[in-house]
């Protein structure tokens, strides 16, 4: 908090400095308006030391720009912005004087001649009454550049506001991206269905056709005996391989038992101990909890697979009108959100409009987050 105050001070104060240098391009450019061309300059180095502007309040007051800066808007909030970096001057002076005032004043009663000098203090020159006086200056100045700074931003905030219209194109654009990323997800997963079915159970179908067929054309009935116990051996594994396929594209016990459910049945299959924490309170929906699903499942698989890890957590809880998924292991590290089974996963939660991190350093550990609308 301290740190932010004097970076919020520091601001207000570099923001005082331009205010003289804008007040002066103001003037000294007005006589520039009469003519066209000098009409364009003036709009286009006003709308550059607005961006400058913007970038301060970024920078110092925690207040990112709405909009970019437009030539139309920029000459109007630089008059409207000087007017509040002078008055930010005036007080930026006061408490200046206010405090060479509290420094003499210290030294006067520190020597003993007191104030007033050879004649009797006032009331209200008294040390107590000095004290007071000067702490409640002192609180009106930091309130006067309180003050600054709201209006600092509220300027910037009417001047660069998007429009109505400005917001609606931004969504727009927003559910077409949503869209690509819907369909890119039902790609990718298709894709993947298609591989497992080839790499895993096709394979060991040919396996099982090959026994079966060498058991037909056995001749000794121990050879063939042998050749069909391998081939129900393989069955059983082929049995494996489909259910395990149609668990990753659809786990029936996300309908059955909802999220929870779902989340501990993953926990049993996985091949190393898993930690669920699972706090999610209120109702939401299917379409959410299916994404949840699909990135603890992708999480924890790719964690088996390639982060040597000894233990994952898994952690699902809802904060506000957002729910939280976080899976963490405690492996090597060094995942790379361009994979594809990552990448897949921030589509998959970005079409949701969600929110997808990986924080995977060098040695580990690795922590992946979706954050999910409840709705």
């Amino acid at each position: 908090m301290p740190r932010r105050a004097l970076l919020a001070t520091g601001g207000l104060a570099l923001g005082g400095v331009t205010a003289v240098v804008e007040l002066c391009f103001l003037v000294l450019g007005a006589p520039m308006l009469l003519t066209y061309d000098g009409r364009e300059s003036l709009r286009t180095n006003a709308a550059d030391l607005a961006r400058l502007e913007q970038r301060r309040l970024a920078r110092f007051l925690n207040e990112e720009p709405a909009s970019d800066t437009t030539d139309s808007r920029s000459m109007l909030y630089l008059a409207a912005r000087s007017t509040a970096g002078l008055l930010g001057i005036g007080i930026f002076a006061l408490i200046l004087y206010g405090a060479a005032s509290a420094v003499i004043l210290a030294g006067q009663y520190l020597s003993g001649k007191g104030p007033g000098g050879s004649r009797p203090a006032d009331w209200y020159e008294h040390p107590v009454a000095v004290v007071l006086f000067g702490l409640l200056l002192f609180f009106l100045a930091v309130q006067g550049l309180a003050g600054v700074a709201a209006l600092e931003r509220r300027l910037a905030r009417y001047f660069f506001a998007p429009t109505e219209a400005e917001l609606q194109n931004r969504r727009i654009r927003e559910l077409r991206m949503s869209r690509m990323l819907v369909v890119d997800a039902l790609t990718n997963e298709r894709r993947r269905i298609e591989r497992d079915l080839h790499d895993g159970v096709q394979q060991r179908l040919v396996a099982l056709g090959l026994l079966l067929g060498r058991a037909r054309r056995a001749t000794d009935p121990a050879h063939a005996a042998d050749l069909l116990r391998q081939a129900h051996v393989e069955s059983q594994l082929s049995l494996i391989d489909l259910r395990d396929v149609a668990w990753r594209v659809y786990p029936i016990a996300l309908d059955e038992g909802g999220l929870h459910t779902a989340l501990e049945a993953l926990a049993e299959r996985c091949g190393m101990p898993v930690q669920l924490n699972y706090d999610l309170t209120g109702e939401v929906t299917q379409a959410i909890e299916r994404v949840a699903y699909f990135v603890a499942s992708e999480a924890v698989t790719n964690t088996v697979k390639h982060a040597a890890a000894t233990k994952v957590e898994i952690g699902v809880y809802r904060a506000g009108d957002r729910v939280h998924v976080r899976i963490t292991d405690d492996g090597r590290g060094g995942a790379m959100t361009s994979g594809s089974g990552l990448y897949g996963l921030a589509r998959r939660v970005g079409a949701v409009d969600g929110e997808f991190t990986v924080d995977s350093p060098a040695g580990g550990p690795t922590v992946v987050e979706a954050v999910l609308p409840c709705g």
